[in-house]
């Protein structure tokens, strides 16, 4: 065993101890789906295995935690005005660094902005980790099979598509909208309108 693939063992015992055996095995489906589109995009297959493992780390913590967490760390106090669908990236990347010991500022940035996308300046491990935690296989929705396709053409194109289908499924739901989603979105539209 390689010293990585013992730091990755350790860390999965870690992760798997703070979450639901289903989203348990989301995760590790997200790590072994972040590594294809590593190599694929020139990115260390290792670093996105590793930060796809914890992406969602801190999904499952309660409300409590979070906003303790915001504090305890000094983050925008506007955060407590969200939800665990973006505390558990925003926030979840600081308990990774406390709490798992993970200091890669590659990997807390690849979890922060999986819950929000960023935009055309996002680092591409960031858009590793998005696209994985979108397309993993067991992921069942319509329109997946085209979404690995484009990702699979091109990854830039596949963040946008995300965002894109993601605001549509949020606004038809009536939910609110994180503001970094939106600014995410309209820079990749500027982008691709160029």
């Amino acid at each position: 065993m390689t010293a990585f693939e013992e730091e990755l063992y350790a860390v999965e015992k870690k992760v798997s101890a703070q979450l639901s055996d289903g989203r348990f095995q989301h995760c590790l489906r997200v790590s072994d789906y972040a590594r294809k589109l590593a190599q694929k995009n020139g990115v260390d297959e290792n670093q996105a295995a590793l930060a796809g493992l914890v992406h969602d780390y801190a999904k499952e913590r309660p409300a409590e935690d979070f906003l303790v967490a915001i504090d305890r760390f000094h983050l925008d106090p506007n955060l407590k005005n969200w939800s665990r669908a973006i505390w558990h990236g925003v926030v979840g990347a600081e308990m990774i660094q406390d709490e798992l010991g993970i200091d890669d500022p590659a990997i807390l940035d690849a979890v922060r902005l999986h819950t929000t996308g960023d935009g055309v300046e996002m680092p591409t491990l960031a858009k590793i980790v998005f696209m994985a935690d979108y397309l993993e296989t067991g992921r069942d929705f319509p329109g997946v099979k085209e979404a690995r396709e484009i990702t699979n053409k091109s990854l830039d194109r596949g963040v946008f598509y995300q965002l894109q289908h993601t605001l549509s499924f949020l606004a038809e739901n009536g939910n609110v909208i994180y503001p970094k989603t939106f600014t995410s979105y309209n820079d990749w539209a500027r982008h691709f309108a160029e």
